[in-house]
């Protein structure tokens, strides 16, 4: 992996438009003051709400099989099958 740009604390101010731009395009940096290494500047990670079908098909074919009397066995051992009425005293 690449390293980082390093700018100064002097660079973030004075450039701080060119800086966020380059950020925003997925670029980070590592900040200094004094020579020193205060911080990283880094883009966030967008989420994504939608996965397209396609997209969808091609991870599922490379998902591990499911059994379902093992899926079925795991939801009782986890569920309480018991009825209580909160009411009851």
């Amino acid at each position: 992996m690449a390293a980082q740009p390093e700018i100064t604390q002097r660079d973030l101010r004075n450039r701080s438009k060119e800086i966020m731009d380059a950020v925003q395009r997925g670029q980070a940096f590592t900040v200094t003051r004094d020579g020193h290494q205060i911080g990283e500047l880094i883009p966030l990670r967008r989420r994504r709400r939608f996965v397209t079908r396609q997209e969808f098909a091609a991870m599922s074919r490379s998902a591990p099989g499911i059994s379902l009397e093992a899926f079925r066995a795991d939801q009782e051992a986890a569920a309480d099958q018991e009825m209580h009425d909160p009411y009851a005293r």
